[in-house]
């Protein structure tokens, strides 16, 4: 296991998510670790945006290769670690739409993302 720098959150992968990850071509990981390294320190990289629907707290990294779009979802709410419950190709026939089965795991994993926080570092204080 790698030993976290000076004030280095811990990232941590849901379900299959870092597999998931590990499968998008190699332009596509280095951005989206990029984004995910900013986070761990307490910043936000500039191209990631807000998740809809989720509340604050809540990110996407959102990177293009080859005419296709991945997608990463992560969580800097909890205040010691980095969550990231979902990394996946999108797919859409709708635009911009994201299909209902991702954003339905998303939903599901962050919950799972939460449990495990609260195991790890004790329960989560009202408004946070």
């Amino acid at each position: 296991m790698r030993v976290p720098t000076y004030g280095e959150q811990p990232l941590y992968w849901v379900g299959s998510t870092k597999r998931d990850l590990l499968g998008f071509p190699e332009a596509v990981k280095d951005g989206i670790g990029t984004a995910l390294s900013v986070a761990q320190f307490g910043g936000k990289h500039p191209a990631a945006k807000a998740w809809k629907g989720a509340g604050s707290g809540v990110l996407e990294g959102v990177e293009d290769h080859d005419g296709n779009t991945f997608r990463a979802v992560y969580t800097v709410r909890f205040r010691y670690a980095v969550y990231v419950p979902h990394c996946f190709q999108k797919k859409s026939r709708r635009g911009a739409q994201t299909p209902k089965p991702d954003v339905e795991l998303v939903s599901q994993r962050l919950r799972l993302a939460r449990q495990d926080y609260e195991e790890r570092y004790g329960k989560i204080k009202r408004g946070t």
